[in-house]
């Protein structure tokens, strides 16, 4: 019998190195080498991997139980190499398996090893180790991906975003005080950016113009004859406008017009003292920034800038997070199907846009995906698809030319050593135009693959944002349907139909950007009518809808479709027709939602609301309808790339792993980095009846709270921890009641509402419970607060809306961290207004079982499962929705159990009940609990105890509590 001898580490240090090796071409790795940091040469680091455009590496590996690799990682931190001075920001301890120490085949164990590792580098300027306990897994392919994302210098972005903060607040300073000497100035600058004067504004264009300085050094390294900027601008420069607007063009000869044409209309407003003064400070603001290294470093420079927007609020927009970015366009490159992506020419023929692009930040992850990919699968270095990626795989598109300025330098800045010629960057046609039609951007492509670019018509040559100059009076791009692999967007959220806030006085929100009149207004509502035909856009959707109709139309069957959408698209009735396209149309279909509250969970920045992502590939006609959906819930959003990352393998591992919903409530599958769970999945069914019904599964902390909505939806009582679902027949609300009037059908003004509404008077013909006060609304019944009056004139309108009065009310607006009820009634029948929309049943009987039933903890959790849950704590439900509500069958309760609802509904007229988010902890709540389950279905006590263990989950979920804090001694009532 043959034995084999233990393998000595430093040989699995070696082939280890050697396949990262071949997996980061563009990288130097050396192993089981000294002489490798400055004033320690005898020391020997396992492997060091080196790049000269990024920060070096260090991995310390041993065999399990490999005791020493932390401590010996983490001495590696901080220090310098021998010869470039850099320092180590990111060591990694490796533990092997033990199967590899005893293999005869170091190679084919190493390459098929499920490998632990843990990394040291800095995350916000601390010292940090990833994950914070346990051990990541993943094969060489996964060490090769943190490599890559550890090895770029946070400490360099950090301190060049700080330089050019700095940099522009001192160049704004002038700016302001042109503002008061030479208004006209800055007025044409704010009309260049097409955004209206303001300060933020002033300070975006410093950071072009700083930005086009910083990166005019990087071309003048490159390119022989562009002056740098120290020679068009520096001291000394007699005339710096003069000198720094003739170098820009020299360079827009080569091109790089994303960059520099708008960079050139703002410097052209500024008068030459001005304009000396700020070049002057931005010059020597890029000297220090290109003095640290960054910009020649791979993808630092788009790092950078969206640092600089992201961070610092220069762009008066929601952006998406960098890590967000890079969570969505992992997800979505990993459902493209048969790409060679060793073959730098099939990368190049891929198609991929951002029909409103703002920062970049999608387009830049989705490319910084296919240069992993491409390096990873042995294909050579990332800077071979520099080229092809600029001029035709990559198409951006925005109203904004600094959205587009951005854009063009995030890309560029991912390889801005290599040089390129036209890109596909358009800044697209928005408001009134000179032929006095009007046009709505990038919507424009809806029904349109043809488009004519008539921009900066001051000029004569007109520019555009990255072709060129044109003799033509207008520019044809082609934009083809049916022609994009990927399409990935974060699109606006504006809606028409608001009217709220700074939108009180607008005639179409969605179009009352940069200055629209009413009237242009109006016109391009009217082209929104005529372009939306046969899309999924619905008007109370808002214009998010019609840019996942863009997506749709452009994509070609097998591409794929990636949004970052407002959380109402999971839920929402304004956008069933969006669900039933992505239901009918597509396949491996994956919902990304955010279990948190406030900023955290939104996936862009300071939407103040909660966000999806939603990722699907568009069916061939040989496949088959998909028959279930993916909806992963995180506990909090990436909190950096590392993160980013790994959320994106635990999704796109955990297929083995699935729970259903219908599975009964054991939760879904846990995601894990090291021991810390950072979210669930789960697989619903698909709807075959209404494709486009509501995705109730999202924004969920506990899968198994879902699991148990799920059933009771389905009639039947599952609740944790129980052996087999008991029967409980539901049905929707709209099988057995009536619904009255949309609010503005009743105080709307005419001729669409009949109603004045006044204050309430004891004695009005027409009360109403119309608002929302908490403090009044703690029992069961409550008292109208408003008096309708019926308009002269519309007394027969006011008659046939009276007929909807109704006992029963519905909770449209609930803010669970305030609010005690999910239903009200009133005494005597009344209107019910926004908030508290009729509820009409044909037997008054049913008055009370269905308000006892909605106020109990399985009426909450009904009501929660079929609500939409944009906001912390307010979970909402319209008029159109609710006839979906699942909610105990009132039709199959017998004589006696409906007399016994009576009962309970008069024993709770005068019992408090605390705020809903604290449902656990309320002793009425868990009486009126008792007295549903045990009296009036006729459930044990054992049911009973189950319903309040499931109050106490649904509790628990950032959607019910808000991040509210729980009173001191608050705790579970059974």
């Amino acid at each position: 019998m043959t034995t084999t001898s233990r393998q000595a580490e430093s040989s699995a240090n070696t082939v280890l190195g050697m396949l990262l090796q071949g997996m980061m071409r563009g990288a130097v790795v050396r192993y089981e080498s000294t002489q490798i940091f400055e004033g320690h040469p005898g020391l020997r680091p396992d492997i060091i991997i080196t790049d000269s455009q990024r920060s070096p590496v260090v991995v310390e590996a041993e065999y399990m139980p490999a005791y020493a690799a932390e401590d010996e990682a983490n001495a590696r931190f901080g220090l310098k190499l021998a010869g470039s001075g850099k320092s180590i920001e990111a060591a990694i301890a490796l533990r092997y398996p033990p199967d590899v120490a005893n293999s005869p085949d170091l190679d084919g164990a190493i390459r098929v090893a499920r490998l632990e590792y843990a990394v040291f580098y800095k995350h916000k300027k601390v010292k940090t180790r990833f994950p914070a306990s346990g051990w990541l897994e993943g094969g060489v392919s996964d060490l090769a991906d943190l490599i890559r994302l550890v090895s770029v210098s946070q400490s360099e972005v950090d301190a060049a975003a700080d330089i050019l903060e700095q940099g522009i607040e001192r160049v704004a300073g002038i700016m302001d005080e042109m503002d008061t000497s030479a208004p006209g100035a800055i007025a044409n600058i704010a009309q260049r950016l097409s955004i209206p004067n303001a300060r933020q504004t002033r300070r975006m264009a410093c950071a072009i113009l700083a930005n086009a300085l910083v990166f005019q050094e990087i071309i003048a390294s490159i390119h022989q004859g562009v002056k740098y900027p120290s020679q068009v601008c520096g001291k000394g420069v007699v005339n710096p406008k003069s000198e720094t607007l003739a170098s820009w063009r020299e360079i827009l000869k080569i091109n790089y017009w994303p960059i520099f044409a708008i960079a050139m209309d703002l410097l052209e407003q500024i008068d030459a003292g001005n304009a000396r003064r700020i070049l002057n400070n931005l010059e020597f603001t890029a000297g220090e920034v290109n003095a640290l290294g960054v910009t020649n470093s791979h993808d630092l420079t788009g790092r950078i800038f969206q640092q600089l927007i992201s961070d610092r609020k220069y762009l008066a927009t929601f952006y998406t997070r960098p890590e967000s970015a890079a969570l969505l366009a992992r997800i979505a490159v990993s459902k493209l199907n048969g790409v060679d992506w060793a073959d730098a020419n099939a990368i190049g023929k891929l198609r991929v846009a951002d029909f409103a692009c703002g920062t970049g930040a999608l387009l830049s992850a989705v490319y910084e995906q296919f240069a992993n990919r491409h390096e990873r699968a042995g294909g050579g270095a990332a800077a071979d698809l520099h080229k092809p990626m600029m001029e035709d795989a990559l198409y951006g598109c925005d109203v904004l030319p600094s959205a587009i300025h951005i854009t063009g330098a995030t890309l560029s800045g991912i390889q801005p050593q290599v040089g390129f010629d036209l890109s596909r960057l358009y800044t697209m046609p928005y408001g009134r135009q000179t032929d006095g039609g009007v046009k709505i951007g990038s919507l424009e492509l809806l029904q349109n693959e043809q488009m004519e670019l008539d921009v900066n018509t001051n000029d004569p040559a007109l520019r555009t944002g990255s072709m060129g100059e044109e003799t033509a009076h207008q520019l044809n791009i082609h934009i083809p349907h049916f022609g994009f692999d990927i399409v990935i967007m974060n699109p606006p959220f504006t809606r028409n139909v608001t009217h709220e806030g700074a939108y009180a006085d607008t005639f179409a929100a969605a179009f009352a950007a940069f200055g629209n009149t009413d009237a242009d207004q109006k016109d391009m509502s009217g082209r929104m009518s005529y372009l939306r035909e046969d899309s999924c856009y619905h008007g109370s959707a808002g214009i998010a809808s019609a840019f996942a109709g863009i997506g749709d139309r452009k994509l070609k069957p097998g591409g794929v479709l990636a949004l970052v959408l407002p959380l109402a698209a999971a839920s929402g009735t304004s956008w069933e027709k969006f669900r039933e396209m992505m239901m009918s149309e597509y396949t491996d279909l994956e919902v990304f939602t955010i279990a948190a509250n406030g900023k955290d969970m939104a996936f862009s920045s300071d939407t103040g609301m909660a966000e999806c992502l939603v990722v699907a590939r568009k069916r061939r006609t040989d496949e088959t309808a998909m028959s279930a959906v993916k909806f992963t819930s995180l506990t909090r959003r990436p909190d950096g790339f590392i993160q980013a990352d790994l959320i994106a393998k635990s999704v796109l591992n955990a297929n083995g792993d699935l729970r259903r919903i219908e599975d009964g409530p054991y939760g879904g599958a846990p995601l894990n980095i090291g021991t810390e769970q950072v979210g669930e999945l789960i697989e619903t069914p698909f709807p075959q009846s209404k494709r486009g019904e509501a995705w109730g599964a999202v924004r969920i902390k506990d899968y198994s709270l879902t699991q148990t909505a799920y059933a009771l939806s389905q009639s039947n009582l599952w609740l944790p921890a129980s052996n087999a679902p008991l029967e409980l027949k539901t049905a929707p609300l709209g099988d057995i009641a009536q619904f009255g009037k949309y609010h503005l059908s009743i105080i709307g003004r005419p001729p669409q509402g009949c109603f004045t509404k006044a204050a309430f008077s004891a004695t009005a013909t027409y009360p109403a419970l119309w608002n929302h006060n908490a403090k009044n609304e703690t029992r069961l019944v409550c008292e109208p607060d408003s008096e309708l009056r019926a308009r002269r004139g519309m007394e027969d309108q006011a008659r046939a809306v009276w007929a909807t009065a109704s006992r029963a009310h519905l909770n449209a607006e609930f803010t669970c961290g305030s609010q005690a009820l999910a239903v009200a009634f009133t005494e005597r029948e009344t209107i019910g207004g926004s908030s508290w929309p009729n509820v009409i049943f044909d037997k008054s009987e049913y008055d009370y079982a269905f308000s006892v039933w909605c106020n109990s903890t399985l009426g909450l959790v009904s009501y929660w499962w079929h609500s939409n849950r944009q906001q912390s704590s307010k979970i909402r439900m319209t008029i159109s929705s609710a006839p979906h509500f699942p909610i105990l069958d009132l039709r199959a309760l017998t004589d006696a159990q409906l007399a016994t609802a009576q009962e309970i509904f008069d024993e709770f007229r005068e019992l408090e009940l605390q705020p809903a988010y604290l449902a656990d902890a309320d002793a009425n709540r868990a009486l009126l609990d008792r007295r549903v389950v045990c009296d009036m279905l006729g459930f044990d006590d054992a049911v009973y105890e189950g319903v309040r263990m499931l109050a106490a989950k649904w509790c628990a979920e950032p959607s019910v509590h808000g991040g509210k804090r729980r009173p001191a001694g608050a705790r579970l009532v059974v």
